[in-house]
């Protein structure tokens, strides 16, 4: 299809070119041969006049014209995108859909683990992506290159909307073992303990319950930082350690690994699970029936 002259399938290869800054990345992602690619850049070429990449030692570089390109070809791509997806007919049980979701491995563990098994019977032929967060997890909501974000509420991008989730309580585990379950845990106890911490992405951010207690002003002996929820059991069973986690998570570990589950023995704040999308986003029914299963799946047994 042509628009002024523009075959429109020439936005997807540029858009792709652009992402990899290689000709044969680039055929590899839209499974085209590296000809047929080296021939959609020289139709780009020929119609914008301009060389869009320029070889620079043995790396590919965008001109400055082809900067300027970028962010409205993905702007275009991602209304073509959220028109393709908004219907009034979305029928999960015979769609084919890919949804994208950028969420931890808490989430996935304690949410989206629940709701694969039940799409296994009522929409069979859905597919759910998932990766981790990172730095730059609210930029790809804002370029439409994910369908939802969910991470806690002031993780979240303030132009874009989001909903709640669910709201999540922290709870303190350690191994089964650990003397201090035998009783109930003090606030003294629990301060004087050894702890695992947490720490995400290159930034090295800290989690929500962490980030809380240096608020708080709690100040705990961390002897061992992680990076991902669901390695904590491995670091505490066998050690007198602690860790505060989601008692989504906890209840679901605690069902595989010899863990125990105490309250935190003082007011702590509830911690606000949300989840983001792009405007554009906002009539696509295949999207709105997906964070109504999410919230389900969210719910305390």
């Amino acid at each position: 299809m042509r628009f002024k002259g523009l075959d429109l399938n020439l936005l997807v290869a540029f858009d792709v070119l652009m992402e990899t800054r290689s000709v044969s990345r680039a055929a590899e992602q839209l499974h085209l041969s590296q000809p047929a690619m080296s021939a959609a850049l020289g139709r780009l070429r020929d119609y914008f006049g301009d060389n869009l990449l320029v070889l620079q030692g043995k790396r590919m570089l965008p001109t400055a014209y082809a900067e300027t390109l970028m962010p409205m070809v993905q702007d275009t791509l991602r209304h073509i995108d959220a028109m393709i997806n908004t219907s009034t007919s979305f029928d999960p049980a015979t769609s084919q859909r890919i949804f994208r979701l950028i969420a931890s491995d808490y989430i996935t563990a304690a949410v989206i683990a629940p709701l694969s098994r039940r799409l296994a019977k009522i929409a069979p032929n859905i597919q759910l992506e998932t990766v981790l967060p990172s730095d730059g997890s609210s930029d790809l909501i804002a370029q439409g290159a994910f369908d939802l974000l969910i991470t806690p509420e002031n993780f979240i991008n303030p132009g874009q909307p989001a909903e709640l989730l669910c709201e999540e309580r922290h709870v303190v585990v350690g191994w089964n073992r650990n003397p201090l379950f035998s009783e109930t845990l003090t606030e003294d106890a629990l301060m004087a303990a050894s702890h695992v911490g947490m720490q995400m992405g290159n930034q090295r951010t800290s989690a929500f319950a962490d980030k809380m207690m240096d608020q708080m002003g709690k100040v705990r002996r961390l002897d061992v930082m992680a990076a991902s929820f669901t390695v904590v059991p491995w670091l505490i069973i066998e050690t007198n350690r602690l860790a505060l986690m989601h008692e989504r998570l906890a209840r679901q570990l605690a069902t595989m690994f010899p863990i125990a589950i105490a309250p935190i023995p003082f007011d702590f704040p509830m911690m606000r699970e949300m989840m983001q999308y792009n405007r554009t986003r906002g009539n696509d029914e295949g999207l709105r029936w997906l964070r109504e299963q999410l919230r389900i799946d969210s719910k305390l047994p």
